[in-house]
């Protein structure tokens, strides 16, 4: 079902993912072997037949700018329309104002202009650091059947605290939307919203006469009890990565077969961007076990439970178990390595022994030789 019109927010946050982000925003994390994390919710976009994408970007962006370029990966390297990347901080200064926006409602504002252009009836909002793959055709065909203002996507499988939790009725319309809560209580938001384009243009037209930049207070919870918010329950797989720890276990549960065949699916196939990388090399004497290994790795020692990225090299006599290995990473002879998060181009010198744990990965930060 075509109609929809795609908007991604990918900015910067104050979460826990600490070396991660320092040269990158969250979407651009690399993610499962070969991708990286917007490719998921932009994927999920083309899959529902979504040809216009808009991504809202300040902060670190340069990774992922280059890694998004003019969107050939997911078909959307149009004449007209197709992706276009919209740096919100440049419209800010060109207005005086402050180089980064302090919510979603400011960022759109930011760019009215590009949103009074939009051809679609609807517009979808999503954030780029969620790992989801999402029917989004079927959100817009509930949000038409329901009549509503505006579809939130939510789960019931609970989060943190800090997110943002609906109540529902007997009909599925939203009551109540709160934050911060002590215990969480309610479908957690996962930040998704379907709603018509000329109802967001005059929300977002709205909320910059009244100064006005959240969406979940100035939008969900002020005007609440005006707009008719419909809740879209999805319970599938579904993961928002903000810590260390969330990054590190959400990549581990992928090595089961049935959470990689919940979220790789063959009717909503996931894009990524090419990859030219020669196949990977395992050494007769060196061992790969249930791990996954993105083209062009050389192993000549043993892996196990880990997953690596394109370019990876492990050396003779090197062990690997339970480490998830970024794009062109050097574990040389002798190395011992568990439990390590590396970032791109890391050494581990010969005989090195690098220990973390389930609970508390060890980070490498990227370019580090140690």
């Amino acid at each position: 079902m075509n109609g929809m019109h795609g908007i991604i927010f990918s900015y910067e946050k104050k979460t826990g993912l600490r070396e991660l982000i320092e040269h990158r925003v969250h979407g651009s994390i690399p993610f499962a072997g070969d991708y990286r994390v917007v490719d998921f919710i932009l994927s999920n976009m083309v899959n529902a037949g979504i040809t216009d994408v808009g991504v809202i970007m300040h902060g670190k962006c340069q990774s992922m700018l280059d890694h998004l370029g003019s969107g050939k990966n997911w078909d959307l390297s149009r004449k007209n329309g197709g992706l276009t990347l919209l740096p919100a901080f440049a419209y800010t200064e060109r207005r005086g104002g402050p180089a980064q926006f302090r919510g979603r409602m400011e960022a759109l504002g930011c760019v009215s202009d590009y949103l009074a252009h939009i051809r679609q009836e609807y517009v979808v909002l999503c954030d780029s650091d969620l790992v989801i793959n999402l029917p989004l055709q079927d959100v817009l065909q509930t949000h038409v059947e329901s009549g509503a203002d505006m579809t939130a996507v939510c789960t019931s499988r609970p989060g943190d605290s800090g997110d943002t939790y609906f109540q529902l009725d007997d009909t599925g319309r939203v009551t109540d939307t709160a934050g911060n809560l002590p215990e969480p209580a309610g479908f957690r938001s996962l930040n998704i919203f379907v709603l018509r384009t000329e109802l967001l243009l005059a929300l977002v037209e709205d909320c910059a006469a009244h100064s006005e930049y959240s969406l979940r207070r100035d939008v969900l919870q002020k005007r609440g009890t005006t707009l008719h918010i419909h809740g879209y329950v999805w319970d599938g797989y579904a993961a928002r990565i903000n810590t260390i720890q969330k990054y590190y276990s959400r990549s581990m549960e992928l090595l089961r077969p049935e959470m990689r065949a919940e979220l790789f699916r063959p009717d909503r196939p996931i894009y990524g961007k090419e990859n030219d990388a020669p196949s990977s090399y395992i050494d007769p004497s060196g061992q790969c076990v249930n791990s996954l290994i993105a083209d062009g790795c050389d192993i000549q020692g043993s892996v196990k439970n880990s997953i690596l990225f394109r370019g990876v090299r492990v050396e003779p006599g090197a062990q690997v178990e339970g480490c998830v290995l970024f794009k062109g990473t050097v574990v040389k002879r002798g190395a011992i390595l568990r439990n390590i998060i590396a970032d791109k181009y890391v050494t581990v010198k010969e005989n090195g022994t690098l220990m973390g744990h389930e609970a508390y990965p060890l980070v490498i930060a990227r370019g580090t030789e140690v």
